[in-house]
């Protein structure tokens, strides 16, 4: 019996929920779970955040990690990089909503309202955090 070969990469770009690994103050890790986006193409990861504790601990230390598993729980992946923000913005029609507008289009394809969607990043104080990601790994357990 042939078993079929696991891509971490694979797994990555099909997944829509995760959990985001950054680094508090004090050094000890800090996790959120995230709705990320992989851009196998470019070597991104791109995640729409409020200003959080992960934001904060991006600003001051950008490394980061973001796992992944398979809906059975089975498989698993990480991308570990580097993070750039993206905003927040006190402008609707700014570079920074203009990048959250493009993450979803996408990510997700066409808004059915987006003077609504970009009255709403703002106003929630989104970022856009953009994973460059450095290195992956993972593993199907079965």
């Amino acid at each position: 019996m042939t078993v079929p070969s696991f891509d971490p990469h694979e797994l990555l770009a099909e997944s829509r929920l995760g959990v985001l690994a950054t680094i508090k103050q004090d050094g000890r890790p800090q996790l959120s779970p995230v709705m990320p986006f992989y851009h196998q193409e470019a070597g991104v990861i791109y995640v729409s955040s409020v200003e959080t504790a992960k934001i904060a601990n991006l600003r001051r230390d950008p490394r980061a990690a973001l796992e992944v598993t398979s809906p059975d729980g089975w498989s698993w992946a990480t991308a570990e990089g580097t993070a750039e923000l993206t905003g927040p913005s006190t402008d609707p029609n700014g570079p920074e909503v203009q990048a959250l507008v493009d993450y979803y289009r996408t990510a997700a394809g066409d808004h059915p309202n987006w003077d609504e969607y970009r009255a709403a990043m703002v106003a929630d104080r989104h970022v856009l955090i953009t994973l460059t990601v450095d290195h992956v790994y993972g593993a199907k357990v079965n």
